[in-house]
């Protein structure tokens, strides 16, 4: 089934596949670095995050040279509207957790934000190009957007509970972005060609 993929799907497709492994790295750093007891800091675990930061620059290199590729003109909406949305959306939340909540900026909610950006970008792309179900690209869409604003709690919570939850709750977003990207590719491989 892969072979007869046309090539931007083949990159998509290992570009998930890539997000899902920077999702693992970044875990696993995550695992080592914030458990309670004996926490494991510095570059005996930090050099997780180098695998989850190349992870994630390729799959996202991988992901929009083929959603350029692919093009959007036969799409819901023309990608740059999720681009401008991401910025958008980004400065709006930075200061909204910033002055409202006094949380304290951090990367993640950056990437998460991005992410979803991107993942909606792309399921956008796919829809136009008849390689998502109609079906398929309104619940992954839900989903992406959800995702987002559990995320987004998350991160608004985090300094804020005890350290056992928050250990947990510092997983959570890379968890459920990883099990979305693998819902994405399953639907992209569902679509007959």
């Amino acid at each position: 089934m892969f072979e007869t993929l046309q090539t931007p799907i083949k990159q998509i497709l290992l570009g998930n596949v890539l997000f899902i492994a920077c999702c693992g790295f970044y875990l696993a750093w995550w695992l080592m670095a914030f458990r309670i007891n004996n926490p494991i800091k510095g570059i005996t675990s930090g050099w997780l995050l180098i695998p989850a930061v190349i992870a994630g620059a390729a799959a996202i290199v991988l992901i929009v040279r083929s959603i350029m590729e692919i093009g959007s003109e036969q799409a819901l909406v023309p990608n740059y509207v999720f681009i401008i949305g991401g910025v958008l959306a980004y400065i709006v939340l930075a200061a909204a957790t910033l002055i409202f909540f006094k949380r304290q900026m951090t990367t993640e909610l950056l990437l998460f934000v991005l992410w979803g950006a991107l993942a909606l970008a792309l399921v956008n792309t796919l829809y136009g190009a008849g390689q998502l179900a109609p079906s398929a690209s309104l619940v992954l869409s839900i989903i992406i957007i959800v995702v987002v604003a559990v995320s987004l709690v998350c991160y608004v919570l985090f300094y804020r509970l005890e350290p056992l939850q928050a250990y947990y709750d510092g997983m959570v977003p890379l968890i459920l972005i990883a099990i979305t990207m693998v819902a994405l590719s399953i639907c992209m491989l569902a679509q007959p060609q």
